[in-house]
């Protein structure tokens, strides 16, 4: 969704390959358009790699938050208004429930409906398309949002599940990450009906009870999950759980700092912050450590996350190898404030990555996959992420900076010139910034360069899309 609005936002970088991400430094892709996916680009990859694979004319993008989260409640608002029922789990998913509506069940009907929905979704967010799935559980709904992208969909009659099921790789269920798909292929299973054939004791022999139970039910479409349309979550986390166990500390270091942008991304998505960070250190003979550190203030910042959680990650012996990793934040609130002097965050957690393994990251007492309509606005329902950003007028670190001089230019950075308008910057570096200028009622538009302290230009809010 990230890049879709980017390319709607911005007319000259529409059917090109645009990458959003940190775009510096060790920087981690959040999202790749479908143009730059089919050169291997995805999200959570380093962006030196992502560089490496795209093409000559891509554009590096660093996250807009404030304009991805208006489009969001724009399509949540469309939501609301078919059902009372809708279940937001990311900034650019969520799952209705036709139930309450009194509308049509029937596979016509629905299919009418979804149809209408998604037009209205395209003509309210300028352009920007969903993907629908329908079907009788969450489970088979949010695999019907995801198979026809972008702008696919997918109804499931009712007594025809397994038929849909059965057929699709195994990696197509919520629960099923690429450890777990690859400890199946070794056993020959690569569908769900091959997954569906085999014996719980197997399964529970292989994955643990909590894990085997789950595949086995999955397998079987066996979801009764109900929609809920307000839930509270308590912590947010993200794991990884590593095929051989990990004891160089340089490679520790780095999953924790992957881990921190994982989780900075879903407080970002839920408008929350949160005092209170820890780890948990899961060891190759399955005995588990956690430690906590509570600060003062809640907290958003990935960095600040990343650095906590090095330093609780220090109190623990890891010379005999790490077979799982963790990252959490709780003690949760709906704001941040961090301290006015803390350094700015890097690149690398200006990138949230929306398409977290399932096997890696989840919200705490909620699982990643889920819906009677499930609805997500282009490409990933990743995690993701992460609309409660800082605003196109905010500098890295927080603090407000419309209508000053920014501390710097970051590319994608919506811009004001005081003669020619509305624009957007291309790059800065050698002391110039660039701005092409043109909007998403524009066609292309004219490039200019200037000093990058010229009084002229400023931060400014993103675009408005709507015809007035």
């Amino acid at each position: 969704m990230f890049a879709a609005v980017e390319q709607r936002d911005k007319p000259s970088l529409r059917g090109k390959p645009v990458v959003v991400g940190g775009v510096a430094g060790r920087g981690v892709v959040s999202t790749a358009s479908y143009e730059a996916r089919v050169f291997g680009v995805r999200s959570a990859m380093p962006m030196a790699q992502a560089r490496r694979l795209a093409p000559w004319n891509t554009a590096y993008l660093s996250p807009r938050f404030a304009a991805y989260k208006r489009t969001s409640e724009v399509v949540m608002r469309l939501l609301g208004e078919v059902s009372p029922l809708v279940e937001q789990v990311s900034i650019d998913e969520a799952y209705v429930d036709l139930a309450p509506t009194g509308a049509d069940p029937s596979v016509t009907g629905v299919t009418e409906l979804a149809r209408a929905l998604k037009a209205e979704i395209a003509a309210a967010t300028g352009g920007v398309t969903g993907s629908i799935g329908a079907a009788s559980s969450k489970l088979l709904a949010k695999i019907g949002s995801d198979l026809r992208k972008p702008d696919g969909l997918t109804v499931v009659p009712p007594g025809e599940e397994l038929a849909f099921l059965h057929p699709l790789p195994v990696s197509r269920l919520g629960g099923v990450g690429p450890a777990t798909e690859q400890r199946l292929h070794r056993s020959g299973v690569r569908t769900v009906g091959d997954l569906a054939a085999v014996p719980l004791e197997h399964l529970v022999d292989w994955f643990g009870q909590a894990h085997g139970t789950g595949l086995f039910r999955l397998a079987r479409a066996q979801d009764d999950r109900q929609v809920v349309s307000e839930r509270e979550a308590k912590s947010v986390s993200a794991e990884e759980t590593f095929d051989v166990d990990v004891t160089d500390p340089v490679r520790l270091r780095r999953e924790l700092d992957l881990l921190s942008a994982r989780v900075a991304g879903r407080l970002r998505s839920g408008g929350l912050a949160g005092r209170t960070v820890n780890i948990k250190v899961r060891h190759g003979d399955f005995t588990t450590v956690t430690r906590a550190f509570t600060r003062d203030h809640p907290t958003d910042d990935g960095r600040l996350v990343a650095q906590l959680a090095r330093r609780l990650l220090g109190e623990v012996d890891t010379s005999g190898g790490i077979r799982l990793l963790g990252v959490g934040v709780s003690t949760l609130a709906d704001f941040a404030q961090d301290d006015l002097f803390f350094e700015s965050r890097s690149d690398l957690f200006a990138a949230v990555p929306v398409a977290a393994d399932p096997d890696a990251s989840a919200v705490s007492g909620e699982p990643a996959a889920a819906a009677h309509v499930a609805a997500a606005t282009l490409p990933d329902p990743d995690p993701g992420p992460s609309a409660a950003g800082p605003s196109a007028g905010a500098s890295p670190g927080g603090a407000d900076l419309a209508g000053a001089e920014p501390v710097g230019w970051r590319p994608g950075q919506d811009v004001w010139h005081d003669d020619l308008g509305a624009g957007w910057v291309q790059g800065s570096g050698l002391g110039r910034v660039t701005v092409r200028f043109e909007g998403p009622r524009t066609g292309k538009g004219p490039v200019r360069t200037f000093a990058v302290g010229d009084p002229r230009l400023r931060a400014a809010e993103p675009p408005d899309w709507v015809e007035s």
